[in-house]
């Protein structure tokens, strides 16, 4: 499948400029693959609904304390009904060690409710229904589309995905919407599922937000 076509209107410095970045990314692309053959979240789940639930913990949380709490969390409550069934104090109890507990228990409970009532169980798979739901942003709808379904309507934008894209000379934007439109115009369509848990992994293993040795960072090259 192929990348969206390029604006029609683009001056040929803009032409130059997209091109360079293609060739760029392809690069990029190519040796994130060498060091994550396999691009698979690592947030621990059986099923879209605990995916949703993990990344909705995730936000503000590390991946390695949200699996510490879903570890025990899936344990207990093991079906959907279970969800709906809970009780809310008892469950904000259950992820209290995971940032901004009682919001998000609030929101997985409600956003339980809604996909058995409104969605009969099942986890939408559209962008639209998918934003319907509490806790789900473009972001989280991206991760859940392209690792539960393999559907690819764009690519998640986190802050290890914003900040080394721009360091990478992939984009000059700072708002994550226009930082997805200009990656979407310079990978390729079957790239997009796999580059947001690539450059995650990346920027966790290799090249964090924090003061580090960047000239060691396998791709210090591209910048």
């Amino acid at each position: 499948m192929k990348r969206p076509l390029a604006n029609k209107t683009e001056s040929a410095a803009e032409i130059e400029k997209r091109r360079a970045r293609e060739k760029k990314a392809a690069e990029i692309v190519a040796a994130l693959k060498k060091l994550y053959p396999q691009a698979k979240t690592i947030l621990r789940h059986a099923n879209p609904w605990e995916l949703y639930v993990a990344v909705a913990l995730s936000a503000q949380t590390t991946d390695k304390k949200v699996n510490e709490v879903t570890d025990r969390l899936f344990q207990k409550y093991k079906t959907l009904d279970d969800y709906v069934k809970a009780d809310p104090e008892e469950f904000d109890r259950e992820i209290k060690s995971v940032n901004f507990h009682p919001i998000k228990a609030k929101s997985i409970l409600k956003a339980a409710k809604m996909v058995k009532e409104v969605f009969g169980g099942e986890v939408p798979r559209t962008m639209e229904a998918l934003r319907s739901i509490p806790f789900v942003g473009r972001k989280t709808a991206n991760v859940i589309q392209s690792q539960a379904f393999g559907i690819s309507e764009g690519i998640a934008v986190d802050t290890h995905v914003k900040r080394l894209s721009r360091r990478w000379g992939l984009t000059d934007e700072t708002d994550p919407d226009k930082i997805e439109r200009d990656l979407m115009a310079i990978l390729p369509k079957e790239e997009w599922p796999h580059f947001n848990v690539r450059v995650i992994n990346y920027g966790r293993d290799y090249c964090p937000a924090r003061p580090h040795r960047h000239e060691a960072c396998p791709l210090s090259r591209f910048g």
